[in-house]
């Protein structure tokens, strides 16, 4: 190829880049700008010493059926990344609760909160007791699935079924070999993330290597929240969250779950959180969830098991009929 012309196209390419960037969406640290697609209602939560807003969102079905779920989103989701199944839920008769936590998406993010499991999931009580939900189907994925598992620990009498949907902390990573990652040194790794960068990830980990457009939405989605004025408090609370993760396995006490519990999981899935910065010999062994997925079953009293051998992370956004069809089925069977 003559050089002028390679010159040429590597021109247009550049300037095809400048006007991705100058087009992609920017949000701010609460995620001003990005529609949720169900209206938004606020809880003011008083914690540790301080009034917070955790926004929420209430989907009444048209034809109830008296049943409740409450759906927690994990680190890199938002409440908005559940609309496809609540929308499934809603027209089966579920009334759906989809909480953003303390610190993510549309909620508060204060300038000082300690970050634990067990605050998140006082938190989430809080809000399940203003909205009067006396029993509830609580699912929850990733971060969330951990969260749930949390939860189901401190409210078991609430609870008439546990749903995991590729919960995260199914090992315990320090204990495996993980490197201790302090809140500064997570901070500095999440100021360096970029729209490509998360492109990347989900591609390999969520979605077993394969892409479809409508992913597009929840890159733009967490990406947006970095790119703006609110880059460093994003990415703070992420850092926060993250060292919380690590450091508080639920691992060890599922044994004590005294809650009917559906294990969802895409076997395709290999997430694992501090996997980069550990021994090459250890990383391999991480986030096994074909392996994981079924040693959590074997130790939860009153578990089912039901595996995509074809999904990865987020089964739910890459197959959602399918895996509507499957979740309805096991709640039916309550």
């Amino acid at each position: 190829m003559p050089r002028v012309l390679v010159l040429a196209v590597l021109a247009g390419l550049f300037a095809l880049s400048l006007r991705a960037m100058a087009s992609a969406p920017v949000y701010g640290p609460m995620l001003e700008g990005f529609d949720y697609p169900f209206e938004l209602q606020t809880l003011d939560l008083h914690s540790q010493r301080q009034n917070l807003r955790m926004r929420y969102m209430d989907v009444r079905p048209a034809q109830p059926n008296g049943r409740v779920l409450v759906l927690l989103h994990g680190k890199n989701f938002c409440g908005a990344t559940w609309e496809d199944l609540a929308r499934a839920m809603s027209d089966a008769g579920y009334r759906v609760v989809i909480p953003d936590q303390i610190g993510f998406c549309k909620s508060d993010k204060p300038g000082r909160y300690q970050y634990s499991l067990h605050q998140l999931a006082a938190n989430t009580h809080a809000l399940t007791q203003a909205l009067g939900l006396e029993r509830i189907v609580l699912g929850g994925h990733s971060m969330g699935g951990m969260l749930a598992m949390r939860y189901a620990l401190m409210y078991p009498q609430q609870l008439e079924r546990l749903v995991l949907i590729n919960p995260i902390g199914l090992e315990d990573w320090h204990a495996k070999g993980v490197p201790y990652r302090t809140p500064d040194e997570w901070f500095a790794r999440e100021l360096k993330t970029t729209a490509e960068g998360i492109r990347r990830y989900q591609q390999a980990t969520y979605y077993d290597g394969q892409w479809k457009p409508e992913y597009d939405r929840w890159v733009e989605m967490l990406a947006g929240m970095y790119a703006g004025d609110g880059r460093e408090t994003v990415a703070w609370h992420q850092a926060l969250t993250a060292e919380m993760l690590t450091t508080q396995p639920v691992i060890h006490e599922i044994d004590r779950l005294r809650v009917p519990t559906t294990l969802l999981i895409g076997e395709k899935d290999n997430t694992a959180l501090g996997k980069d910065a550990a021994p090459p010999e250890i990383a391999k062994t991480l986030g096994d969830y074909p392996r994981l997925a079924r040693e959590a079953a074997a130790r939860i009293p009153d578990a089912t098991l039901v595996l995509f051998d074809d999904l990865g992370h987020s089964p739910h956004v890459q197959a959602p009929e399918r895996f509507h069809r499957e979740l309805l089925r096991q709640l039916a069977a309550d």
